[in-house]
């Protein structure tokens, strides 16, 4: 049998030949046309008077880092942005990538003093702001940025390539965007805030965020500056021993960037292979309306709506079994059928009815909310403010004749019980508040007599942290030193202090007033 001549066209040898050359003339447009454009001596000057530790940058991080906490603290978005406006801190990471391209171990060691000066006055000071603010609870806010995700790690590697690329062509406008992109002071606030509570879940995973953004903007900014042709030339001649810390500093960057790319990795993979052993349990047409992982915990929680056009009995115990062998760890599955129609396009249909009517349900459940609540404080509907996606609302109530502290309090405390998954906040006026009474309690055997406060003593305690957590307004106390001292620390486990008028020793009665500067 005669073969056919293999022909030049066909030659493997001259594609890969013709690949390179067009690589090569890639890289000689790229290098003329696209490097040459590029003043990188001032492009370094620059970049380096940027990464100065002064005190204008340590204030904008410590006033960054507090309106960021409390947005956080609020869970208003709003607020956050403008932290993120303001925070200096993109420019000692983007500093550090810098540095790494060119080999400049003095510029690198200065971007990484800012860095830490900055991350550590970020964190401490909102330490400080949690630790003598009244609020202390875990919002939405708080809680979405104590781990990273692949949408958290592809947002600081975008956002890293436009503002590497901006601060290369002198376009910096664009890095106010990035800022607010990349979100850097947020998970410096939680870490704060981990600390201030001594929350451990919270302070690590917080800061395993913050590391995973930064690591993947410096080095994304290494890689941009390389590709734009900065290299070690351009700084001053490096020692062995500088360019090995360099060689350091880069790995110990890319060694929690690593870690983080696996865990998501495997998360993004497991989730992939939930989503279809799920589906593998109902009939061909069936789909996933919604479907939540939860891999902190152990067993794994998996929670999902399935449109199906059978329902399957013991559907929880099969996925389960099979989601294990797929993974090897233990699982928990709650699983809500909804039947719908035989077809797919029945099932998509049912999927957009059902996002539909969530969407109708959720509206018209805070509706209803502003509208209870509107009559209970006294206002119009539009004085109460509802945030269906974090589920909160809030009221100033107006003054009704007889109404007490106690009667407001009891008026939210009804309507949060009636809606369990709601955030229900009524701010009352200034009331009275109420007086807080001790008894002596009898010692067992030959032990002394001591002062507890009364039950009615208690509850007056309650009712004073309710009342100022929600007002904000200050408060007195005055009465006799033991038993002020003792209130004091009462109101402590609350958060809360206030001045104090000893009148007397021992213990009695304690007035407590609103401290409005009237006296």
């Amino acid at each position: 049998m005669q073969t056919q001549p293999v022909t030049s066209e066909t030659s493997p040898a001259n594609s890969s030949q013709g690949f390179r050359q067009v690589l090569s003339t890639f890289r000689h447009w790229w290098a003329r046309d696209v490097t040459s454009s590029v003043n990188q001596a001032a492009v370094i000057e620059k970049r380096r008077s940027e990464c100065e530790l002064s005190a204008r940058y340590v204030l904008m991080v410590s006033m960054s880092a507090g309106i960021a906490i409390l947005g956080l603290l609020l869970s208003s978005p709003a607020v956050v942005i403008g932290a993120m406006l303001l925070s200096p801190l993109m420019d000692p990471i983007m500093g550090v990538g810098f540095a790494l391209a060119v080999g400049d171990y003095k510029w690198l060691r200065q971007s990484g003093k800012s860095l830490a000066v900055g991350a550590l006055f970020a964190v401490l000071f909102c330490a400080l702001v949690v630790f003598m603010s009244p609020l202390q609870t875990v919002t939405t806010e708080i809680a979405a940025r104590t781990r990273p995700n692949l949408f958290d790690l592809l947002v600081a590697l975008f956002s890293a390539v436009a503002g590497a690329y901006a601060m290369i062509r002198g376009r910096e406008g664009t890095i106010v965007g990035v800022a607010i992109a990349t979100a850097l002071m947020p998970p410096l606030a939680v870490v704060g805030f981990g600390l201030a509570t001594l929350n451990a879940t919270v302070f690590w995973g917080a800061l395993f965020l913050f590391v995973t953004n930064l690591t993947t903007i410096a080095l994304t900014a290494t890689a941009m500056a390389r590709i734009y042709g900065f290299s070690t030339h351009l700084s001053e001649k490096q020692t062995q021993f500088h360019g090995f810390l360099i060689f350091g500093a880069f790995f110990v960057l890319a060694v929690p960037l690593g870690l983080s790319l696996y865990r998501i990795g495997w998360e993004s993979q497991a989730s992939r292979q939930i989503s279809a052993t799920v589906l593998d349990v109902f009939p061909g047409s069936a789909r996933i309306s919604q479907m939540t992982p939860d891999f902190e915990g152990s067993p794994i929680q998996v929670t999902a709506t399935v449109l199906t056009p059978e329902i399957v009995g013991d559907a929880e115990a099969q996925a389960e079994r099979a989601i294990e062998r797929r993974l090897g760890r233990d699982v928990e599955v709650s699983l809500t059928q909804i039947r719908v129609g035989t077809s797919a396009q029945a099932a998509e249909e049912a999927q957009i009815a059902s996002a539909r009517q969530q969407e109708a349900e959720s509206r018209q459940r805070a509706e209803n909310i502003a509208t209870r609540l509107s009559l209970l404080a006294g206002v119009p509907a539009d004085e109460v403010t509802v945030d269906r996606e974090h589920r909160r609302a809030l009221v100033s109530a107006r003054p009704l004749d007889g109404a007490t502290l106690a009667a407001y309090n009891e008026l939210e405390r009804r309507i949060d019980a009636t809606e369990p998954e709601w955030d229900i906040r009524i701010t009352p006026p200034l009331r009275p508040l109420p007086q807080v009474t001790f008894e002596e309690v009898a010692g067992e055997g030959d032990a002394p007599a001591t002062w507890a406060l009364t039950a009615e003593g208690r509850r007056a305690v309650s009712l004073i942290a309710w009342a100022q957590g929600r007002t904000g307004v200050p408060i007195a106390i005055s009465g006799p030193a033991d038993a002020v001292a003792a209130l004091r620390n009462a109101l402590s486990a609350h958060s809360i202090s206030a001045r104090e008028t000893v009148r007397g020793s021992g213990y009695g009665p304690v007035s407590v007033s609103w401290d409005t500067g009237g006296e």
